[in-house]
């Protein structure tokens, strides 16, 4: 009976170690951030993220860690990438406080992003303040993360900037939603059917480079594309962003990381001469 017991208990594991190490190797964003900080000085800040958890390490052992500064002087420019290849539709999302950002979410994803063969369905959306990633060293006033993720666990996120003037489209139909969640302390609202037509990247111009999530668990192999083109927001719009998430904090940026000798690729349109 004994050898019985101990054969089941083998195969078990077995078992349990075969689904561990089939998942994808790529992990989504914590839902709840308040085990994390922005702050260096609250001990668990942006440094300590790899401690606090195991499955956080990569966030301090991670060599293709984001964000990165866009430097011009590294980035090769290429012509070969091709436009983005995006096809979105507008459904049904919900508009979530995960405590230190807004995150929109699609229920059932809102189209894809296609990168050589491979499409990625848009599943959310979310900001940081300031922006995570800099262009030579210059940090802007916004950043929206468009997050697309394949059935097999693979990311590939599209990153906007932008910078204080005339309002954003996006965040101007979502006023009432983000006052409903600053106002009576809600975690979670109905936004209702939203459109991504309202952010699709219309920027010719685009970084591309291998990188990771910005929060924990900092998994890497994210395939990132930061539009050239720097749109505007206004400072309503910024402030009621960083008040909806009431975690008293004045930025939810994660500071720059190496580069390590990455490939930062811009992708240009060749330019054809006219007879």
């Amino acid at each position: 009976m004994e050898k019985v017991a101990a054969t089941r208990l083998f195969i078990c594991s077995l078992f349990a170690l075969i689904c561990l190490f089939s998942r994808p190797a790529n992990c989504s964003e914590v839902e709840d951030e308040r085990e994390f900080s922005y702050e260096e000085d609250g001990g668990n800040g942006p440094s300590r993220w790899g401690k606090i958890k195991p499955e956080w390490r990569t966030c301090k052992t991670g060599t293709m860690q984001s964000p990165i500064d866009l430097m011009n002087k590294r980035v090769q420019v290429v012509s070969h990438l091709g436009a983005l290849q995006m096809k979105y539709h507008p459904a049904n999302a919900t508009l979530k406080n995960r405590g230190h950002d807004i995150k929109l979410e699609w229920v059932g994803g809102a189209g894809y992003l296609q990168i050589n063969e491979t499409k990625y369905v848009l599943r959310q959306c979310h900001w940081h303040s300031f922006s995570e990633h800099t262009v030579d060293g210059k940090r802007f006033d916004l950043e929206l993360h468009m997050v697309h993720e394949t059935d097999a666990g693979e990311t590939a996120v599209i990153g906007i900037l932008y910078k204080i003037g005339t309002p954003d489209a996006l965040l101007s139909s979502l006023r009432d939603e983000l006052k409903a969640i600053s106002d009576e302390d809600k975690k979670e609202v109905n936004a209702g059917i939203v459109d991504p037509g309202l952010i699709k990247p219309t920027s010719l111009r685009y970084y591309r480079y291998m990188g990771s999530l910005t929060t924990p668990p900092c998994t890497e192999n994210v395939t990132w594309t930061i539009l050239a083109e720097v749109r505007t927001v206004s400072k309503e719009q910024v402030k009621l962003l960083r008040d909806a998430v009431h975690d008293d904090s004045e930025i939810n940026a994660r500071p720059l990381q190496p580069i390590n000798n990455r490939l930062v690729q811009l992708y240009q349109p060749k330019v054809t001469k006219e007879d």
